[in-house]
């Protein structure tokens, strides 16, 4: 029997991954949801994603928000993208449906039919050109999902030179600390479920629960620590 998995992920604890949830099973109800903060473009190291592309198996199907959500480096994507495909495995891409792969299964099986006249050397032709483009279209969804990627990036960057020039403190000032709601809360949560407090769950479930990033999680877990034993 197959089964739908739905993959979100966010690469910082700031973005709302509930968001890609919610667009998932909008479409796909019965989906199972599996959720990832990860840092970073590749998708070697992905713990949840890894482990989903070990047990998933033949005619089951992965289901992404968008095809940034599986890879924004547009090599790697695509790559992954074909080994899925000759695993049998089905992918869907909300934003993309163009790119299924029940749209790439349809140009791999011939698209339009021979007539057994000699006017099949053009069919088989357009067939060709029709084959050629599917795959044109999905390593150009992963281009471009990496061409964003880099342009925030160099947005990002330029915004803070030019706030630099004009004399602005980026980032926080040298040995201040901040302090926001979500810190709060986050820190709330480990010292009332963490082990090292006297709860019950383990670091990588707090970090769930907390939905911060493993490094953030060490680091309140750090602060709280030297708090409790002053």
């Amino acid at each position: 029997m197959s089964t739908e998995y739905g993959y979100a992920r966010i690469s910082t604890p700031k973005q709302n991954i509930e968001r890609q949830v919610r667009n998932i099973l909008a479409a796909h109800p019965k989906a199972h949801i599996i959720r990832e903060i990860f840092t970073g473009t590749k998708f070697q190291g992905r713990k949840e994603l890894d482990k989903l592309l070990r047990k998933i198996k033949e005619g089951d199907t992965i289901i992404f928000d968008s095809v940034s959500r599986m890879s924004r480096n547009a090599e790697e994507g695509f790559l992954m993208y074909q080994e899925l495909f000759k695993r049998g495995i089905n992918l869907i891409f909300l934003k993309e449906p163009h790119i299924n792969t029940d749209t790439y299964k349809k140009a791999l099986q011939g698209g339009i039919p021979t007539t057994g006249t000699n006017v099949d050397f053009i069919l088989e032709g357009i067939n060709k050109y029709l084959l050629a483009l599917a795959k044109e279209q999905i390593r150009l969804a992963f281009e471009q999902a990496e061409k964003e990627v880099s342009d925030l990036h160099q947005r990002t960057a330029e915004g803070i030179e030019t706030a630099r020039l004009a004399g602005k403190q980026i980032g926080q000032k040298p040995g201040a600390k901040l302090t926001t709601k979500k810190s709060i809360i986050a820190k709330e949560i480990i010292q009332k479920h963490n082990k090292s407090f006297g709860g019950s769950l383990n670091d990588a479930e707090t970090i769930r629960q907390a939905g911060i990033s493993r490094k953030t999680f060490y680091k309140y877990k750090k602060e709280l620590l030297a708090y409790t034993v002053v």
